[in-house]
């Protein structure tokens, strides 16, 4: 048996191509299929210098803000239709909130209090 996507031989066993991933249509889901996560295009009010329209394009494309504003303002200076399109996103567009939740950073435990220091021999 051989995959109908990109010609690799195939087991009887087998339920996905292990050159290309496709499912040989024998049950179950694709592989990383629980890895794919699904991007929104929303305006984060935590990164907004206007509206938050620029970072939330930003982030769905995933390019720096910066470059994002810039390329905007371009295209609304020479055209006049970022003006617009801005004024539209930014109603149309769902505000987000709350940032998403990165890796939580690793917290050292607090260390000790510095024992008191004694007096020397002789001194009281």
């Amino acid at each position: 048996m051989y995959c109908t996507r990109c010609g690799f031989r195939l087991e009887e066993t087998d339920r996905f191509c292990a050159q290309c991933g496709k499912n040989t249509g024998r049950g179950g889901s694709a592989p990383n299929a629980a890895r794919v996560s699904r991007r929104r295009l929303v305006r984060p009010m935590y990164e907004k210098n206007i509206a938050g329209v620029c970072a939330g394009f930003a982030r769905y494309l995933e390019v720096d803000v910066t470059l994002m504003r810039i390329l905007w303002l371009c295209v609304a200076v020479f055209t006049g239709v970022g003006f617009i399109a801005y004024f539209i996103a930014w109603i149309l567009m769902p505000k987000e909130y709350a940032p998403v939740p990165e890796a939580a950073p690793v917290r050292e435990p607090p260390s000790a209090p510095p024992a008191p220091a004694e007096p020397a021999v002789g001194q009281r």
